[in-house]
This record gives C-alpha cells, sequence and structure tokens, in this order.
C-alpha cells in the first residue's frame, strides 16, 4: 500500500504533536511537514517539498484554514485538504467543501476515522465525518417532519383561523390580534393553538413557513 504524505498545519503544539504521534503510529502516513498555518505550508510547498494531503486546522494565526484551502485551490496545487477543527458550525463546514476541501473534520474524531479521511481526501473523494453527518441528517429528517406533516390541501380552516395566521404572519402578538379582531386574548390563544395541531408543526415559527410553502398564505 501506498504511503500517504501529509503535511500537518495545527499551531497549538501539544495537539500538533498528539496528532503526529498518532499518525506516525500507523502504517501508511508520512508526516513530512508541520506548520503553524497556512501560510508554512504554502512555503513548504513553495520548496519543493511534496504532500498528497494536508491536514490543517481551521482557526490559524496569519492564514487560516479555509484561506488555506483557497490558496491551494486557486494555484492548482496537487495536494488535497482536511480540515480538522473544533467549529460544528454548518456555514464553517459548507464553506470549507465549496472553496476545495476535501474533508472536514472535529477534532474528537478517532484515528481509524481520521486515516480514513485522509485516504479518501487522497483519492480525491470527500468526507464528512461522521458526527457531523449524523447531526445534519438528523436535522433534515426534523425539517422535513415539521414542514410536510400534512399537505395543505387536507387542512381546512375556518375564517377566523385564516385571520389569526395572517395576523400572526405579520408579527403582531396575542394582545394585538385581540384587540385587531375584537376578541379576548385566550380565544386568540385558542386559535393559535387549533393551528398548530391542524398542520402538524411544533411551533409558531414553522406554522408560518408552512403556510407560506403550502400555499396557505401568500
Amino acid at each position: 500500500m501506498k504511503t500517504l504524505k501529509v503535511i500537518l498545519a495545527e499551531d497549538h503544539h501539544i495537539v500538533r504533536d498528539g496528532i503526529k504521534m498518532l499518525l506516525d503510529k500507523t502504517d501508511i502516513i508520512d508526516v513530512v511537514g508541520e506548520a503553524i498555518n497556512g501560510k508554512q505550508v504554502l512555503d513548504m510547498l513553495d520548496s519543493g517539498i511534496k504532500a498528497d494531503v494536508i491536514l490543517a486546522d481551521m482557526n490559524m494565526p496569519e492564514m487560516d484554514g479555509l484561506s488555506l484551502v483557497k490558496e491551494v485551490t486557486r494555484r492548482k496545487i496537487n495536494s488535497n485538504v482536511v480540515i480538522l477543527s473544533m467549529l460544528d458550525n454548518y456555514k464553517y463546514v459548507t464553506e470549507a467543501f465549496a472553496e476545495g476541501a476535501l474533508g472536514y473534520l472535529l477534532k474528537n474524531v478517532g484515528i481509524d476515522e481520521l486515516v480514513f479521511a485522509i485516504r479518501q481526501a487522497s483519492k480525491g473523494q470527500k468526507y464528512l465525518c461522521a458526527e457531523l453527518s449524523f447531526q445534519y441528517m438528523n436535522s433534515a429528517i426534523q425539517q422535513s417532519e415539521t414542514t410536510t406533516a400534512k399537505p395543505g390541501y387536507a387542512i381546512d380552516l375556518s375564517s377566523r383561523e385564516m385571520e389569526v395566521l395572517g395576523l400572526i404572519a405579520e408579527g403582531l402578538t396575542n394582545n394585538e390580534i385581540s384587540d385587531q379582531l375584537f376578541i379576548s386574548r385566550r380565544t386568540v390563544e385558542g386559535h393559535r393553538q387549533a393551528l398548530i395541531e391542524k398542520t402538524g408543526v411544533k411551533n409558531t415559527a414553522v406554522l408560518i413557513r408552512y403556510a407560506y410553502q403550502n400555499g396557505i398564505l401568500k
């Protein structure tokens, strides 16, 4: 099996030493360079060091992981970047992949998953760590359940419920709706709860989105 050459970019010495120690124990990975920022990685590559994969922290001084990804992509450098980060924000993950990264891992991954991600990247294949994959999958399932619980055509709303729904969508509070429709706050609350139950959603925010997506509100 081919030995994979890796440049490790991490500004925290203890973390970098720990990762290098783990990678050195494998039979297929050779850490050919260590850096504390993206600029040092580029200097190594410019000096002639060859790397199949660059394993880079997202947050580094001078040049962070995302900036490094952009520069590697811009220069068409023949090395693939895997981001190793504490950040699980969807925005960072999608931006990293959009800019050309082939992997995104949280720093709590085990050595087996880390090695697998490096191998995937060396073959030009993308990899998102299991924890984030399950997190995003569950989020997508929940969103699907709340927005498609019941088709719009099957919902029978009274004219008063439609009035209340429209005012909720405009951002009015229960008290403001009560004053405008000349009904009690308790009645407004009853209509709001009925709307949530009829549409099968979980809260008012999802109710409004559901109403627009299903043509109840236009």
